[in-house]
């Protein structure tokens, strides 16, 4: 599918090199349920991002929205990483190969970096907070009447979610499972906790009080 040049509800992914590239990378690496997840942040975020008046480069938030799951990716089950920060790596790469700015980069990075740690993306840079609010609107339902039921339908029209909420849960713990150390201080514990049987998550109080201090 020739994605980039499909418009939703007004909004457009960017005409560039960079974006058509990404889109082509993001749809050959994955699976249809995180290439549609993965657009329709850019949509949501780009929506959210408008109706908050925030002035962001839609580029760097496509990069952002189209790299921010590849880390859950059967590639990476191994690597002793967050998933968050494998994903943010490959955007990395990706970013650096074709010359973007370090100062571009970093953003791209620290928003799929942190697009599951909630409290902290709002306050920082409007491509990382449209990131985490693309995805908290898409996986999660925040500030769902935010957007209008004609582009909601229009965006999910053009990247369905068919039994979305039971897939992105699969996904999540097909991706995270063989690591669960890395699921230490956020939210993903959840997920392992529902779905991974014998998975007992790790306690912070109990990592104070079990360590080598005497007292």
């Amino acid at each position: 599918m020739n994605g980039h040049s499909t418009s939703a509800a007004g909004v457009s992914p960017p005409d560039t090199k960079l974006a058509a590239e990404a889109t082509e990378l993001v749809r050959e690496s994955t699976t249809d349920l995180v290439f549609n997840h993965s657009r329709r942040v850019y949509w949501f975020g780009s929506l959210l991002g408008r109706d908050r008046g925030l002035s962001f480069d839609p580029e760097l938030l496509y990069i952002g929205a189209m790299f921010h799951d590849l880390g859950l990716g059967e590639r990476f089950r191994r690597s002793g990483r967050r998933f968050e920060v494998d994903s943010a790596d490959e955007a990395r790469r990706f970013l650096q190969a074709h010359g973007v700015p370090e100062d571009s980069i970093r953003r791209v990075w620290t928003a799929i970096a942190l697009h599951t740690t909630p409290g902290i993306p709002e306050f920082m840079e409007p491509e990382v907070a449209l990131v985490t609010a693309g995805v908290e609107y898409d996986v999660l339902g925040i500030g769902y009447h935010d957007v209008s039921d004609a582009d909601r339908a229009e965006i999910t029209a053009l990247h369905p979610r068919p039994d979305f909420k039971r897939s992105i849960l699969a996904a999540f713990t097909e991706g995270i499972a063989p690591k669960p150390e890395t699921t230490f201080g956020n939210v993903k514990a959840d997920v392992l906790e529902r779905y991974v049987p014998g998975y007992k998550r790790g306690n912070f109080v109990d990592i104070i009080l079990n360590s080598d201090w005497p007292e």
